[in-house]
């Protein structure tokens, strides 16, 4: 779960505009961030059957995002898969 404080944060840094928060290049990042704090839970609770399907969904939908920003800009797609460092 991410803190208010830190997720304003990444709405910040991935804004388009300055009231910015539901855009897509917004949403995978801040699902970006989600991904990575369950994959480290995940490292130790190996067992945890219950937050690995919540990461597949994550991952899922994180995907659609992409897929469909790739579609609808392709330069905000570039730009966001080289900030987030996502293959």
């Amino acid at each position: 779960m991410l803190k208010t404080a830190k997720k304003q944060k990444i709405i910040k840094k991935a804004a388009v505009h300055g009231t910015d928060t539901g855009s897509s290049e917004v949403q995978v990042a801040v699902l970006s961030e989600r991904i990575k704090e369950l994959s480290s839970h995940l490292k130790t609770h190996k067992k945890d059957n219950h937050s690995r399907r919540g990461l597949i969904k994550l991952v899922s939908k994180r995907r659609k995002h992409l897929k469909y920003l790739e579609r609808k800009d392709k330069v905000a797609y570039d730009k966001i898969v080289a900030d987030l460092k996502i293959s």
